[in-house]
């Protein structure tokens, strides 16, 4: 009885052991978007993970890479699932583009929407993050698109394209709806809406992207979710 008595906190420190490092990281994600990178302090990460700050060293040497576990564990899974999607999936190249953008509209509200503003605020300063960003974010993102482009081209649901420029567009308004919501969106008088944002630039590239007797501008719009204007009675057929 006696050792059956002991095996049960033992077994809950256990579990309690391998949960925290992805307890301080979410902590961290809540600092450093709350303080920027900067300004996040460990042992504030520490207090708020419930742990001491020699805890979090065991785990984390140093704050660029607590910032590049949280990366790793908020935004990169994203992106291979959309990599997987692109790779995978047997659907025309215009659904799929449709269903990134979906997911996309998803990440902008979540808390690691922050982590572009931070790492564009503070670059300079920390040239690190910044490279790190651009090598396991931004680089695979654009890849990701500039695959499922090239695709679509391929195959003739896309027009002929330069395919790195239109990638940059597909992904530019996206990360700029996440910078906006987390600064100038606070001062605005009305919300935000990320989901709109993302119908609007779906509906914009389905227009662009897809060549006549595809599904052409009316298909664009449902899939947009953009009700079609009624035409006056009496107007020029």
């Amino acid at each position: 009885m006696a050792s059956t008595a002991l095996a049960i906190p033992s077994t809950r420190w256990r579990r309690r052991k391998d949960a925290r490092p992805g307890e301080i990281v979410a902590a961290g994600l809540a600092c450093f978007a709350e303080r920027g990178f900067a300004a996040t302090r460990l042992e504030d990460v520490a207090r708020r993970a419930g742990v001491t700050k020699g805890t979090l060293y065991l785990y984390f040497p140093n704050k660029e890479e607590l910032f590049k576990a949280v990366v790793r564990q908020a935004v990169v899974p994203n992106i291979a699932l959309g990599e997987a999607l692109v790779a995978q999936s047997a659907e025309p190249a215009p659904v799929v583009l449709e269903q990134l953008v979906a997911r996309l509209s998803v990440a902008m509200v979540a808390p690691a929407s922050a982590i572009p503003k931070i790492v564009v605020a503070e670059a300079g300063n920390f040239p690190d993050i910044a490279r790190f960003y651009l090598e396991e974010v931004i680089q695979r993102g654009l890849g990701m698109f500039r695959r499922l482009l090239e695709l679509g081209v391929a195959r003739g649901e896309f027009r002929p394209m330069d395919v790195e420029s239109t990638a940059y567009c597909i992904v530019a308004p996206m990360v700029l709806g996440m910078m906006w919501r987390h600064s100038f969106a606070r001062h605005e008088q009305r919300p935000f809406d990320a989901a709109a944002l993302c119908r609007a630039q779906l509906h914009v590239l389905s227009l662009g992207l897809v060549p006549p007797g595809k599904g052409g501008p009316a298909k664009a719009e449902r899939a947009a979710g953009v009700r079609p204007r009624r035409r006056r009675k009496g107007a020029d057929r």
